[in-house]
């Protein structure tokens, strides 16, 4: 699938270990990177590296078709609104991280607020490709690699 407009945008919503790094290297990667988060005590103290830019809400990161949203964190308890303002978006890609083996808690949250289940299933999870990644800076690089094949129609792995 080709970039819309040629222009990628990667929007990281909640302030995370994975958030820096993805953010860090969104950035190398030629997206333009922003990190969306809710609660900005949690960006008080010392500065850490983030993208381009940092935000809110998600109307202040200008949702469009060729956004890509992964949100960084699975126990906050925004989850819920913070997906169906992503899937009304029309983004170009939802992702959540979690593991694989267990069913999300946004997909709970998610019905309750009303959206449909096909909406639902818009939302990736888990995402990223399968490198068996542990650190932040590893679950960065499997999410950014996958997002990358996908955008390009590649399956990512050692298919080619």
């Amino acid at each position: 699938m080709a970039d819309v407009a040629g222009h990628r945008r990667l929007v990281v919503v909640f302030e995370s270990p994975v958030a820096e790094a993805m953010l860090r290297l969104a950035v190398e990667l030629g997206f333009k990177a922003v990190l969306v988060e809710p609660d900005e005590v949690r960006l008080q103290g010392t500065p850490r590296p983030h993208g381009d830019q940092v935000v809110h809400d998600l109307a202040a990161a200008d949702l469009d078709e060729g956004t890509d949203v992964v949100l960084s964190d699975h126990h906050r308890a925004e989850i819920g609104v913070v997906l169906k303002e992503a899937l009304a978006a029309r983004t170009r890609w939802i992702g959540i991280l979690g593991k694989p083996a267990v069913e999300g808690p946004h997909v709970a949250m998610l019905r309750e607020l009303g959206v449909p289940a096909a909406e639902i299933g818009r939302v990736h999870r888990p995402i990223g490709l399968n490198i068996g990644a542990r650190t932040p800076a590893e679950i960065a690089v499997a999410t950014l690699a996958g997002l990358i094949a996908e955008r390009n129609g590649r399956p990512g792995g050692f298919e080619f």
